[in-house]
């Protein structure tokens, strides 16, 4: 399962978000984006979990959790043409 993580403090680092999201299963990938400019977080990531189970646990169990002083936005991923 594809999940996006929005929200995130600019300082997120991707093994931070691997360690949160593995307390609900096994973590396939973790991808924060950046500006390719700058290299500096653009404030969201993909977390690829192994299973829509883990998945589903670790979105009830993230969304709307404190990171950084933000309080992330956790929820399955759209495909790209379907983003509106």
């Amino acid at each position: 399962m594809n999940i996006y993580v929005g929200n995130l403090p600019y300082s997120a680092t991707e093994d931070e978000l691997r360690t949160a999201f593995a307390a609900f299963g096994d973590v396939n990938r973790v991808n924060v984006i950046t500006d390719r400019d700058t290299g500096r977080s653009k404030g969201f990531a993909f977390v690829e979990m192994a299973d829509n189970s883990s998945g589903d646990a670790a979105i009830k169990g993230l969304n709307e959790t404190p990171m950084g002083g933000r309080n992330l936005k956790v929820n399955e991923a759209k495909p790209r043409g379907d983003r509106r």
